[in-house]
């Protein structure tokens, strides 16, 4: 199985830039929680990557977001394919770079766009932890130099 990660800041165009790779996507909204923005990866892995890398189907329980605050969803089964795309902030992060035969980074530069985008795209009642997860995602990057090692830079407007 070929893994593709795309990964960069919220609001800039990963899950359509993911889209329309037409491939099978999964994504890290999938995992993450407003309070637990990055080490839900070890089940990312064990749930998915590893019974896929293993020719088998994966099954993982997907967070549910439609009521403005995450909570354990429906169950997701993800059966083998040549080719898996882990979507979203911190799929190409430094503990699977070794793993990834692509990883791309998407970008809006305007941060206050990204900003407005993401709260079309999640509500306004979101706003706030939308702006605390922009801060905590500058940080994020900084420290795992994410953008430095990804294969394909894609800047969106």
């Amino acid at each position: 199985m070929r893994l593709v990660a795309v990964d960069g800041p919220s609001g800039s165009g990963k899950s359509t830039y993911a889209a329309a790779l037409g491939a099978v996507v999964v994504p890290t909204d999938h995992f993450a929680t407003w309070d637990d923005p990055v080490s839900w990866w070890p089940r990312l892995v064990a749930d998915v990557l590893e019974p896929l890398w293993a020719g088998r189907p994966a099954r993982y329980q997907r967070m549910d977001w439609s009521q403005g605050w995450p909570r354990l969803g429906e169950w997701v089964t993800v059966e083998p394919t040549e080719l898996l795309v882990v979507e979203g902030v911190s799929a190409a992060r430094r503990s699977i770079a070794a793993r990834l035969d692509e990883a791309v980074w998407v970008e809006l530069p305007d941060e206050r766009e990204r900003l407005e985008r993401a709260v079309a795209r999640d509500g306004e009642a979101s706003r706030r932890h939308l702006e605390r997860w922009q801060a905590f995602e500058r940080g994020w990057f900084a420290v795992d130099g994410t953008k430095a090692r990804v294969d394909r830079v894609v800047i969106t407007d």
